[in-house]
């Protein structure tokens, strides 16, 4: 049911409530739901047991009172075919075949905007996702982050918002000085397993990549930023450090390209320090009485704001601690105007949560308390001719998202990059995945990406043996769609910027993934129950109108999520 049609139905039952509410000063809340049992009808509401035990009613007796005055009401004709009351005062209504059958017009005249919302306009929102420290490729974990996180983005824009995608380059600390040793121990001539090799480095064939092209004097340049040229200096770690940094920058670009992921805005937590930023923080948190000094150490009152134990923002041997500049960046974000921010991040961030947060209420900027949102997810698992796989030749120890991307498509980028994306959003973000290569690869209804892209393509070879103009199907009559299938596949179609609504505001693109899926089922039952191209010229065009709308809603749906829409398959 189309959004205007929903919003008709529950104006339908306020009306029908006014006189029996009158002068109680109740406010009522019209919630309506679609049957779990389609058998039941299109539209059930619960409002009658919602009211009866205020208005000291028999909840069945007050439902009889508000179906009759629904029903009566000229405003519900041609929109309410039937209602009745089931058990104890649940009303269902049905909708007449004229409503349901105008979801074919709605998309057929909307196009590629069926589905958006203004419902954001004028609100920022900001999305941090990916932001793999600049130490080696991108990983299985960094993919799924990078399709949950530009599928969201694509969701909170098909709503209206104003989004920004953002990567976040933790270029300093601990770790780029090992991955600095690292390669300086390469260019040496040192590789993993001599005795000379650092016990803390990084052992991917990527390090020898970078050593060799660093003693070869290369310049590297990353999407952003000035370019690194070597010095060719195997003591010089100061001319070794920005050219690692910029030439994995790079390497992640390039795995990003191929991912079809694309972001607006890169920032370098070294230009939180260089800025004076993670100073200022500090400054800020001591002034607010938010801060103590023990065993050397200056601490955060995180307890203050629900965390189990106060928090060490600075060490005593004089360096912050890691969650320190993650404040001073969403004090960052804040101040550039983003009320909503969202982090995809690991799971294993969970326990930064709690003194980010408490960090950034005790700055004292009014943040609020929930700020920002998380969506952690949890590992990936991959699975290649039945096994478990575990380490990388590329990365030295694990699965990287260019390896999945080649194996999922036999070499062939675009197919392996559908199918990594739509199987990465395909479960809850919190829930563990097991990614199967040989799945990927298959062409066959076990594979939900070419499921739901052979529907597509279906739909297209269909569309090639009608002679007509496609154009002129939007002017079809759609009385002659009434066929179980072809209701069903109505209902399906209405219910897709709803399901859009909805995964934007809880935080759940693969919301869109499990309605692909179930608008591609449907499709392939109305295929196999009825035919299309019948001698009977009214019914055929109809049909022909379901099948153009039915694949503009597949193209939607597969563009938001970053999946093509093949014609041929």
């Amino acid at each position: 049911m189309l959004a205007s049609q929903k919003q008709e139905i529950a104006a339908l039952f306020q009306a029908a409530l006014t006189p029996v509410l009158d002068g109680t000063g109740i406010t009522p809340s019209v919630v309506l739901e679609r049957p779990r049992d389609p058998s039941h009808g299109d539209i059930a509401c619960n409002i009658a047991m919602q009211l009866a035990k205020q208005l000291k009613m028999n909840p069945r007796e007050l439902a009889q009172k508000i179906v009759a005055a629904l029903l009566e009401n000229p405003a519900g004709k041609g929109l309410v075919d039937s209602a009745d009351i089931a058990g104890p005062g649940f009303i269902n209504l049905r909708v007449a075949a004229a409503a349901k059958q105008s979801v074919v017009k709605a998309i057929l005249a909307e196009g590629k905007a069926y589905g958006r919302s203004e419902a954001g306009a004028g609100k920022k929102v900001i999305l941090e996702f990916v932001s793999a420290n600049p130490t080696g490729p991108l990983h299985v974990g960094h993919g799924r982050q990078a399709a949950l996180g530009d599928a969201l983005a694509a969701l909170f824009d098909s709503q209206g918002y104003a989004v920004t995608r953002e990567f976040y380059y933790n270029d300093a600390g601990v770790q780029i000085a090992t991955l600095a040793n690292s390669v300086q121990a390469r260019a040496r001539g040192f590789k993993p397993g001599d005795a000379e090799w650092p016990e803390s480095a990084y052992n991917g064939d990527y390090i020898a990549d970078i050593a060799t092209d660093y003693l070869a004097g290369k310049t590297v340049s990353a999407s952003d930023g000035l370019p690194a040229t070597a010095s060719g200096n195997v003591d010089d770690l100061d001319s070794i450090r920005p050219f690692a940094v910029t030439y994995l920058r790079n390497e992640q670009d390039i795995d990003l390209q191929a991912f079809g992921v694309k972001f607006d805005n890169y920032y370098l937590e070294s230009s939180l320090y260089a800025d004076g930023k993670v100073e200022k923080t500090v400054e800020a948190l001591i002034k607010a009485g938010k801060t103590y000094e023990q065993d050397g150490a200056l601490w955060l009152r995180t307890t203050d704001y629900g965390d189990d134990k106060d928090r060490v923002m600075r060490k005593s041997e004089g360096g912050f601690t890691y969650f320190v500049p993650d404040v001073a960046y969403h004090v960052v974000k804040w101040q550039r105007g983003f009320t909503q921010a969202i982090n995809i991040q690991g799971s294993d961030h969970h326990g930064t949560i709690a003194r980010v947060r408490a960090g950034l209420q005790a700055v004292g900027l009014d943040i609020p308390q929930g700020y920002p949102d998380y969506v952690l997810h949890k590992m990936v698992t991959v699975m290649k001719d039945g096994e478990e796989v575990k380490i990388s030749k590329r990365a030295g120890s694990y699965v990287t998202v260019r390896d999945l991307i080649e194996w999922s498509g036999d070499g062939d980028i675009a197919r392996g990059r559908d199918a990594v994306r739509f199987f990465l959003i395909s479960r809850k973000a919190d829930t563990e995945f097991v990614f199967d290569v040989d799945i990927a690869l298959k062409t066959s209804d076990e594979n939900p990406v070419y499921y739901v892209q052979y529907a597509h393509a279906r739909i297209c070879r269909m569309l090639e043996q009608f002679t007509g103009e496609v154009a002129s199907l939007a002017s079809a009559d759609l009385a002659p769609l009434t066929a179980p299938t072809e209701m069903t596949l109505l209902a399906t179609l209405a219910a897709y910027p709803e399901t859009l609504a909805r995964a934007q505001a809880e935080l759940g693109p693969h919301q869109v993934a499990f309605y692909l899926r179930e608008l591609a089922a449907n499709l392939h039952s109305f295929y196999f129950a009825e035919r299309v191209l019948v001698d009977d010229d009214a019914l055929k065009l109809a049909r022909l109108a379901l099948m153009v709308a039915t694949r503009q809603v597949l193209r939607n749906g597969l563009a938001l999520i970053g999946v093509s829409a093949p014609e041929k398959m």
